[in-house]
């Protein structure tokens, strides 16, 4: 039996065999010749032949899908499949029989990769070969400084603006870059918190805001009357995690337009994730202890300014606010 890796190539012979075959008797005995199987997932299988012998492959008898132990696999019934996962397979299984076949396809005479190659090629040139020991190092471990959470927005990349440079920074990047309390529950920014803070142990935590943020906008245009929840949106779901930092603007600043507004909202949804960040044990432990320390960036684009602060905790203060602000500053 050929081996699991060895199957792809076999089945791209064995496809040309069959092709070049021009008499019907070649034909015959290149259809009788072993077929191979690819397993896709854990439940599902797509054999070439299902004349094959169990003891020979994976097997297929009836509607049951049996490896050649005899132990049955789960299948789902061909009816009850549904057209995206058919759609899927068949994609899965052109990457795996023409994986090593290229196809240079580009509708009329823009590429809209065409920049990202030439870039990429020269971040290869200019940084990797002349670091290869360095980026070496890198593929074996990682001890990122910082654990960012950035904004999507395709005008705020931190690795841009920081001057930051692979191995630098540990990354998350979300609607209004928000974080989420502990109560909220899993989701990709809570995942990559987990794994920077209790795996990477980095020593710092920066939230970075950003001017003019689409996602602060619509969550200071949300009125505090029951939204109709004959439509779903995504955006307003997530947005929603800031609604006590609009609470808070309205009241500090409603009197100002909604520009004004937002621009105050986007500093305070800032320090309403800062202090989210509190609520997950395993930050609050290493924070108490000192080994990490939580920070705030603010990126204004219209005038190329930073502004940075970071957040004392004082857990055991008695009276007053256990929260404070140190090491203000603006970048400009």
């Amino acid at each position: 039996m050929l081996p699991w890796t060895s199957r792809p190539a076999a089945r791209r012979l064995l496809a040309s065999a069959t092709r070049a075959a021009a008499a019907s008797a070649s034909a015959s005995a290149a259809a009788r010749s072993p077929p191979s199987a690819t397993r896709r997932d854990d439940s599902a299988l797509l054999l070439d032949d299902r004349k094959e012998e169990p003891w020979q492959h994976t097997a297929v008898r009836g509607e049951d899908v049996f490896w050649p132990d005899g132990r049955r696999l789960p299948t789902q019934h061909p009816q009850h499949r549904t057209k995206a996962s058919r759609d899927h397979s068949g994609l899965t299984r052109q990457l795996l029989d023409f994986q090593h076949d290229t196809v240079n396809e580009v509708d009329g005479d823009y590429d809209p990769f065409g920049q990202l190659k030439a870039r990429f090629m020269d971040f290869k040139q200019r940084n990797y070969v002349e670091n290869y020991s360095k980026y070496q190092n890198l593929a074996e471990q990682q001890t990122p400084e910082f654990m960012v959470v950035a904004c999507a927005d395709s005008r705020v990349c931190p690795t841009s603006i920081l001057g930051l440079q692979p191995g630098d920074a540990f990354t998350v990047r979300n609607i209004a870059n928000l974080v989420p309390p502990y109560e909220h529950g899993a989701s990709e920014t809570t995942a990559a918190l987990e794994f920077a803070v209790n795996t990477l142990k980095v020593p710092n935590v920066l939230v970075v805001g950003h001017s003019r943020c689409g996602g602060i906008q619509a969550l200071m245009s949300m009125k505090n009357k029951k939204d109709d929840s004959s439509s779903r949106s995504f955006i307003r779901d997530w947005v929603s995690l800031g609604k006590s930092a609009r609470l808070s603007t309205e009241a500090a600043a409603g009197n100002l337009n909604f520009e004004s507004q937002c621009r105050h909202c986007e500093k305070e949804s800032i320090n309403s994730s800062l202090l989210n960040l509190l609520t997950y044990p395993w930050i609050e432990e290493r924070v108490k202890e000192g080994t990490l320390n939580l920070h705030a960036g603010y990126y204004n684009f219209v005038d190329c300014t930073f502004e940075k602060w970071t957040l004392v905790y004082r857990p055991g203060l008695e009276g007053g606010s256990k929260y404070a602000i140190k090491n203000r500053s603006t970048w400009s």
